[in-house]
C-alpha cells in the first residue's frame, strides 16, 4: 500500500511543486528584466519588496504541498522571540535539497524573507540566475588553493564579491543565510574532506566572517540552525516529495553577535584562526546535537 501511495504522491508532487514555482518565478523573472533595464533606486527597492512578496507566495505554496502529507510531523524548538523586523544571519548544516525548503517554509512567518549565499556561477544559469539576482541573493565567488597558487592576484576576490553582496542590505531588515559546509553533506564528501566529524563537513568561514564584518551590528542575532531528518536520514528529499517523510527536527539556538566575531579575516591572521576555532567548536556542538537526535537520546 506504501508503495502504491509513494507512485501516487510522488508525480502529484513534483507536478504541484513545478506548478507553484512558475506561478511564483514568472513574476520573478520578469521583475529581474524591468530592475535589469531601469537602474533606478526607487524602481529597485520597489522592485525588491515585490520579489520578496512572491517569494513569501512560493515559501506558502510549499507550506500547503508539505500539509498535504498527513504522517508528517514538525519537531521545533527556538522559534521564540524572533522577529521580521531584525536582522539575522542565519547558518546551518546542508544535509539535503529539503533543507532550502524547510527553512524557506518554517521561517517565512518569523523572520525576513532568506536570502541565501550561492555560488556566483549560479548567476551565468538562464532564468535562474535573473530571478536569484532579482531576489538580491548574495553571490559568492570560491577560489580553490590550487588555483590560488597559480593566480595570486584572485587573492581577496572572492572576498570582495562577498562584500559587495552584502553592502545591499543596510537599508532594510534582512535574513542572510549561509550553508557554511559549502555542499551537501554525503559519507564520500566526509571522506574526502577528511571531516572531522560524524555528520557534517567542515565548515568554511570566510562568507560569515565577512558578512559579519561589512553588516557589523545591524546583525541582531546569529541563529545557529540544526535540521536532522532522522527517519528519513537517506534520501529527505525524495521521500519529501513521494510523501514518505516522517518527522523533521529543527533546533534553533539564538547567539549573540559579541564583539569578538568583528574583524579582518582576509588580513589579521589573529582574528581568522580565533574565529575558525569560534565555528569549529560550535559544530563540534552540533555535530553532537545530530547525533544525539539520530540515537533518540535527545532531551
Amino acid at each position: 500500500m506504501s508503495r502504491l501511495l509513494a507512485a501516487i504522491t510522488l508525480p502529484l508532487s513534483i507536478a504541484l511543486t513545478i506548478v507553484v514555482t512558475i506561478l511564483c518565478s514568472v513574476p520573478i523573472i520578469v521583475a529581474g528584466l524591468i530592475k535589469l533595464l531601469l537602474p533606478i533606486p526607487a524602481v529597485w527597492r520597489s522592485i525588491s519588496a515585490f520579489c520578496n512578496l512572491m517569494m513569501y507566495c512560493w515559501c506558502s505554496g510549499l507550506a500547503l504541498l508539505l500539509n498535504l502529507n498527513p504522517w508528517l510531523k514538525w519537531d521545533v524548538e527556538g522559534l521564540e522571540g524572533l522577529n521580521k523586523k531584525n536582522w539575522y544571519l542565519l547558518i546551518c548544516n546542508h544535509h539535503s535539497w529539503a533543507d532550502i525548503v524547510v527553512l524557506c517554509v518554517l521561517f517565512r512567518k518569523h523572520i525576513p524573507m532568506n536570502k541565501y549565499f550561492l555560488k556566483q556561477q549560479l548567476a551565468w544559469v538562464p532564468f535562474i540566475g535573473l530571478a536569484c539576482w532579482a531576489l538580491d541573493m548574495p553571490f559568492m565567488r570560491r577560489y580553490s588553493r590550487s588555483y590560488l597558487i597559480r593566480h595570486p592576484e584572485r587573492r581577496g576576490k572572492d572576498v570582495e564579491t562577498t562584500r559587495r553582496s552584502c553592502e545591499k542590505f543596510r537599508t532594510h531588515p534582512t535574513t542572510i543565510v549561509n550553508f557554511v559546509e559549502g555542499s551537501r553533506f554525503t559519507e564520500e564528501k566526509r571522506a574526502e574532506t577528511r571531516s572531522p566529524y560524524k555528520n557534517l563537513l567542515p565548515p568554511k568561514a570566510a562568507g560569515i566572517a565577512m558578512a559579519l564584518n561589512v553588516l557589523g551590528s545591524q546583525f541582531d542575532k546569529l541563529l545557529d540552525v540544526t535540521l536532522c531528518y532522522p527517519e528519513n536520514d537517506r534520501s529527505p528529499f525524495f521521500d519529501m516529495l513521494s510523501g514518505k517523510l516522517s518527522r523533521i527536527v529543527v533546533r534553533i539556538n539564538l547567539v549573540p553577535v559579541a564583539d569578538e566575531l568583528h574583524g579582518d579575516y582576509v588580513s589579521d591572521k589573529g582574528f581568522k584562526r580565533s574565529f575558525q576555532l569560534w565555528l569549529n567548536n560550535l559544530w563540534v556542538e552540533k555535530d553532537t546535537l545530530i547525533e544525539e537526535i539520530k540515537s533518540g537520546n535527545y532531551k
